[in-house]
């Protein structure tokens, strides 16, 4: 929880405000829409499904709090019709409310891709495991940085989350390669690459987005561009990421059931 800059422009709140509230509507959106299509995938994808709203559940809870808390943080006021003004209120801004997210969220967005791909059980749970622990230590090494100003310090540890960054990239789009060419049709394939490649692109964006503070930008505009960018990155790796594991499960139910109809 580090204080916030003073001098923010109307602007400037109002990016990171409405960034905030698309993604609580994007989240909470997302978990009402994949918990009522629970029941037009087969058995076999209904564990995969539940995991996806679960993890924008997790998210819409966390946007909330945080949204809470940068409105509690202002105050904006016009007077006598003129510009708005925005001034501190001295209540602190919690983001570390982010960290708290991306370590249950992330873990569980790699493990659903896996569940909905049909590996055998053996690779299923070893990846699970492999990924799953990766990309909570890449979460769990970035937090020491995001609290700090100095910017020597903040480079090392983003330098230390690459690592883990680095073999969840690699595994997600090469080493599951050979996997997706085995799905059951070419529109599962097609989809399940889709989705192997909108996490390594949505990923790609939050260390960028951790960069803007080590660049030599900073105050508030630092401060927008990491809310706003965040945000974004968020909506893409889970909503949108989310819509992609639904078509995956939708797909393969139905060439299973077309399967189960084919006379013998």
């Amino acid at each position: 929880m580090a204080p916030l800059p003073d001098g923010f422009s109307y602007a400037e709140w109002n990016a990171t405000y409405n960034a905030l509230s698309f993604g609580i509507a994007a989240m909470g959106s997302a978990t009402i829409f994949f918990w009522l299509q629970l029941p037009n995938v087969t058995k076999n994808y209904r564990t995969a499904l539940t995991i996806t709203g679960i993890v924008t559940l997790i998210a819409t809870y966390h946007y909330i709090r945080i949204f809470n808390s940068w409105s509690e943080a202002f105050t904006v006021a016009s007077k006598d019709g003129g510009d708005y003004t925005v001034k501190l209120t001295g209540a602190p801004f919690n983001d570390g409310y982010r960290y708290v997210d991306w370590l249950l969220t992330v873990p569980l967005l790699l493990i659903e891709l896996i569940l909905v791909m049909k590996l055998p059980q053996a690779e299923t749970v070893s990846l699970s495991w492999k990924l799953g622990l990766a990309s909570a230590l890449m979460v769990a090494l970035g937090y020491p940085g995001e609290i700090q100003e100095d910017l020597s310090v903040r480079w090392f540890w983003w330098c230390l989350s690459m690592i883990p960054f680095c073999y969840v990239v690699f595994t997600l789009a090469v080493g599951l390669a050979e996997a997706t060419s085995k799905q059951p049709s070419p529109a599962a394939a097609s989809l399940a690459s889709a989705a192997r490649y909108l996490t390594v692109l949505s990923w790609c964006t939050y260390p960028f987005v951790y960069m803007v503070k080590s660049v030599g930008l900073a105050g508030p505009a630092a401060t927008m561009y990491e809310q706003v960018g965040y945000s974004l990155a968020d909506v893409l790796a889970k909503a949108v990421f989310g819509v992609l594991i639904w078509a995956i499960a939708a797909e393969k139910s139905a060439v299973e059931e077309s399967g189960k109809l084919l006379p013998n």
